[in-house]
């Protein structure tokens, strides 16, 4: 088992920059729906806050986007943008 680093730093409400020991990625969203960009591709998170259940899907990497994950992230931003 190896050492772990992980620190996060919030940029802007809603906009965090995320470091850790394999790279820096940023997430743009609230507590319940989130995209995550890093050097992988793009992800998508939505969840019940306070219940432990979510969901997260690789939107994009490097084979482009897929339509599943386009509508999750159209759907994570209405909740950003509504709540």
């Amino acid at each position: 088992m190896g050492f772990r680093f992980q620190r996060s730093l919030r940029l802007a409400p809603g906009l965090r920059l995320n470091l850790s020991k394999s790279g820096v990625s940023a997430t743009l969203g609230r507590p319940g729906a989130s995209v995550n960009l890093s050097r992988r591709g793009v992800e998508g998170s939505a969840g019940l806050p306070g219940t432990g259940l979510s969901y997260r899907q690789r939107v994009a990497g490097r084979s482009g986007i897929s339509v599943a994950g386009a509508v999750l992230v159209l759907v994570i931003l209405a909740v950003w943008l509504l709540a």
